[in-house]
């Protein structure tokens, strides 16, 4: 395959952005995408709050525009599982500038080498694991309020969790739906103290403390969740149309070891050039510490990684 000047881990929006940016710029770029290209967001059944699209888009659709625009800028594409990354001097290699650094990636197809690595490799939702879950997903099971609340207007849901992340969901969707019923294992909020004193307020809002849900069910679309109380162990089912799961995301940054500063969930610390402490190696999109995460906020960071990857390329260039 030869040396690339830009190895990109990971295909989804972010990805496939930087993708389309660095080839367009004349650099040798290879895509390496363990699954489909488009990640997470090639599997959400409809995008409404992308620009652009007035009427929405599937987002397999969307997704496909962003893989056949890297494709017509010539870059390549290679399927495989990432497992490892190091790094070495690249002193009495021509291929590389003065003291740069080989970054040698680890496939499941091989080696590939870059003179820069950038990772998009995402972050996934936790699962709860339980029956039903996934057989439902874009059918009444989602993990992202504000990518999918809008389709539950007028409409009962019910949100699992009890952090931040899933009170904030609460509130968003108790501005979308008839009624929102929060499912938390405690008898209190792990949410902060503001955030759980707002949604306490909500009068569309109902919560089973000290509850865990045990069965999704339903035919074509989410129609029912099965419920357990976890001190009596008494059951019972609450007739829903909707089950936003928020237990928390798991950034996909295993195969990188420990050599690489991350918080304490796992997510990777960037510069405000998204470059990790390791010079040439650049985090983007989900899997990235940062406030949001959206289609279109992965499509941003794919766009501004690109000037802070093509200044060190080219200070290496001409030193």
């Amino acid at each position: 395959m030869g040396i690339y000047d830009i190895v990109i881990i990971g295909g989804g929006p972010a990805g496939l952005t930087a993708a389309i940016y660095a080839c367009r710029a004349g650099w040798k770029t290879i895509l390496i995408e363990r699954g489909t290209f488009g990640g997470q967001a090639a599997i959400t059944d409809r995008i409404e709050n992308y620009p652009g699209f007035a009427e929405g888009i599937s987002g397999f659709d969307l997704m496909q525009g962003f893989y056949q625009q890297a494709l017509r800028f010539g870059c390549k594409m290679l399927v495989a599982e990432v497992t490892g990354l190091n790094i070495h001097p690249g002193l009495g290699n021509t291929d590389f500038g003065q003291g740069e650094q080989i970054k040698t990636v680890e496939t499941t197809e091989g080696l590939v080498q870059g003179r820069t690595v950038l990772i998009a490799t995402g972050a996934q939702a936790r699962e709860l694991g339980i029956k039903g879950e996934k057989e439902f997903v874009g059918r009444g099971v989602s993990y992202c309020a504000t990518c999918d609340g809008f389709f539950f207007k007028k409409k009962k849901v019910a949100v699992i969790g009890g952090g931040d992340a899933a009170v904030k969901e609460a509130i968003y969707l108790a501005k979308l739906a008839e009624e929102v019923l929060i499912i938390h294992r405690r008898d209190s909020f792990r949410a902060d103290q503001y955030l759980s004193q707002q949604v306490l307020t909500l009068p569309n809002v109902k919560i089973r403390w000290n509850t865990v849900p045990l069965e999704i069910r339903g035919e074509q679309k989410v129609s029912a969740l099965l419920v357990q109380n976890v001190k009596t162990q008494e059951t019972g089912t609450e007739e829903v149309d909707g089950v936003f799961i928020y237990i928390g995301r798991k950034p996909n940054t295993d195969f990188l070891g420990a050599g690489f500063t991350r918080d304490e969930e796992g997510y990777l610390l960037t510069g405000q050039d998204l470059q990790l402490a390791t010079p040439g190696i650049f985090a983007l999109g989900d899997c990235r510490v940062k406030s949001v995460r959206q289609v279109a906020t992965a499509v941003g960071d794919g766009a501004l990684v690109m000037a802070a990857v093509d200044e060190y390329l080219r200070s290496k260039k001409e030193g």
